[in-house]
């Protein structure tokens, strides 16, 4: 038997107790599941994953489908920076 050391943030620590003690579960316990189930499925039982940039999000690729589509159609009006400026201190 082995012993192992991991370091928590206090405030994360706190909670950890607390939820486990509320399913009348111990850091103990809570450790060996976790491990017993990732040695059982030879993966990290849950999924980690990289939060999707926005540029990327489905909308947003929607969004710029639909422009190139309105250019390739001829559909849109070119400014410049100045007659943009322009039209915003003319309204």
């Amino acid at each position: 038997m082995r012993t192992i050391s991991i370091r928590l943030d206090d405030t994360d620590y706190a909670m950890l107790n607390e939820m486990l003690a509320s399913m009348g579960q111990t850091k103990q316990t809570f450790y060996e599941t976790y491990t017993k189930t990732a040695l059982r499925l030879r993966r990290i039982p849950f999924s980690i994953e990289a939060p999707l940039d926005p540029f990327y999000s489905e909308s947003n690729q929607e969004w710029l489908r639909h422009s190139f589509r309105q250019e390739q159609e001829g559909k849109l009006i070119r400014k410049t920076m100045a007659e943009l400026e322009e039209m915003a201190n003319d309204g």
